[in-house]
């Protein structure tokens, strides 16, 4: 009876939202801190992170997130379906993370440092700290061989032309781009999975390409069985000091088996151990467990991907293929506060990727991967202390890191002084960083928002003046405008 009473609710929902025809912005939230929107997609609750009194805590620390999932479903939002998207769809520092900001790299090491300061574009008075990571460029001839298995989703609920044929036609994409010496497997699962494909050299890209072409949905989703075989082919075929990679394209409406979010991340993080990594690749609207396959990704040494259009398909398997690559995990950044500058700070997002002050030293503590030549940032919002001594640094920020290999963390530091510069005065990445997470937060509708509205961050945003390869910033303004008037 309390099951039932639990789900009578969500069902009445449902209900409600089918007679108004699966759109609109209602959503449910249940006690496992699940929210449905509307239309039946999933998102997990995020509370924003508070000011923190440097008094009472001078540290922060944090795992970097990778992702770009949330950014191209925000897109969907806008682009599809004509609507804002509902708040917990919002993950900010993947929305900035989904962009290509080309921070300079340290030779010879695997992830690079830098910062800055300046004043907030949306408080008066409060300051903005930036901090940028960089993951390593090798060169593609130089990447060395990857043990690939593609771990494909082909139930029922994956029908449809934004689904399973936008993922074969990245895969086939994917498939392209390996080199000979590379492997690929292929399982399914619907039911129950199956192997289409065992381990196959890539020089037989077309038997790899028929494989992917047969590929057809229907039945109920066993999603982890299909973990599991996923794991046993990448273990079996491993390449020590190689890439082995699972990447997983789903909806994430698993419904056969152990499939609730908990499950399926508990058999994820025992996994992990393995040395094989992850990429999970979510599809589809109308029932995308989107905080499902969030946490899969960062509890299994991974990232997450949402696929909205063709173009991200591109972007996901051609453009940044190099972050099917890793150059480091479990990356944890600690920041330290000189109280003699800042009274308070606030990290703006990665409120899921909060770790506590003792875990920053625990090699057994899992964190965030970063790809080949990645790039991650993270914003600080501050409160500067009363007659702040700005020739003492105002920030520490320490970074711990394995090699992909690596059971043993490897540290490097940056200082961080306040020069009291002005934000009009401030780099192109602090431009269009703030700009992006100004752009969350409105879309968030925070607290935290101050005077900020949709034009000054396209002011913003256009100052930033950074490379746009693929038109993705600029693409990004007409977002901004276009929330404007929704």
């Amino acid at each position: 009876m309390k099951t039932l009473s639990r789900l009578l609710p969500m069902l009445l929902l449902i209900l409600a939202s089918c007679e108004k025809g699966g759109t609109g912005d209602a959503y449910f939230n249940n006690t496992d801190g699940l929210y449905f929107e509307g239309s039946g997609d999933q998102y997990n609750e995020i509370e924003e992170n508070p000011f923190i009194e440097t008094s009472e805590n001078a540290i922060s620390t944090f795992s970097i997130d990778a992702d770009g999932g949330s950014y191209a479903n925000v897109r969907r939002f806008l682009q599809q379906d004509n609507q804002l998207p509902v708040k917990d769809a919002v993950r900010t520092e993947e929305l900035i993370n989904y962009f290509e900001l080309d921070y300079p790299q340290q030779p010879g090491e695997a992830i690079s440092l830098n910062g800055e300061i300046s004043s907030s574009p949306w408080s008066e008075g409060h300051r903005l700290l930036r901090i940028g990571v960089k993951g390593k460029d090798i060169p593609r001839e130089e990447l060395g061989p990857s043990n690939f298995v593609f771990l494909i989703d082909v139930s029922g609920s994956m029908g449809s032309e934004d689904k399973l044929e936008m993922l074969k036609n990245g895969f086939k994409t994917l498939t392209d781009e390996l080199s000979d010496d590379d492997r690929i497997a292929i399982v399914t699962y619907a039911g129950e999975s199956g192997v289409l494909l065992p381990s196959t050299p890539g020089s037989e890209k077309s038997t790899i390409k028929a494989a992917i072409s047969k590929l057809g949905a229907g039945g109920s989703t066993a999603g982890a069985a299909g973990i599991m075989t996923a794991y046993e082919i990448a273990e079996a075929n491993f390449i020590e000091h190689g890439n082995n990679r699972i990447v997983i394209g789903t909806d994430g409406d698993f419904n056969v088996g152990p499939s609730s979010q908990e499950e399926l991340t508990e058999l994820i993080e025992q996994k992990r151990e393995s040395g094989v990594f992850i990429t999970v690749l979510g599809v589809g609207r109308g029932n995308l467990q989107d905080g499902m396959l969030e946490q899969i990704a960062n509890k299994g040494n991974g990232t997450y991907e949402y696929i909205d259009n063709v173009e991200q398909m591109r972007k996901v398997f051609l453009y940044d293929f190099k972050k099917f690559y890793t150059a480091a995990k479990d990356i944890k950044i600690q920041v330290e506060f000189s109280p003699k500058v800042v009274q308070a700070y606030r990290l703006i997002g990665y409120e899921n990727r909060v770790l506590n002050t003792e875990d920053f030293e625990d090699d057994e503590k899992d964190a965030g991967e970063i790809g080949i030549n990645q790039n991650i940032t993270a914003l600080y919002e501050i409160i500067p202390a009363v007659n702040a001594d700005y020739a003492l640094p105002a920030i520490t920020v320490d970074c711990r890191y394995k090699l992909p290999d690596s059971d043993s963390s490897l540290p490097i530091s940056l200082q961080v002084f306040d020069e009291l510069t002005p934000f009009s005065q401030s780099s192109g990445f602090m431009k269009f960083s703030a700009g992006v997470a100004s752009f969350g937060m409105l879309l968030r509708d925070s607290e935290f928002k101050g005077d900020t509205s949709y034009e000054k961050v396209l002011q913003w945003l256009q100052a930033a003046q950074l490379p746009d390869e693929h038109g993705y910033k600029a693409q990004l303004q007409e977002l901004v405008q276009k929330s404007s008037s929704l």
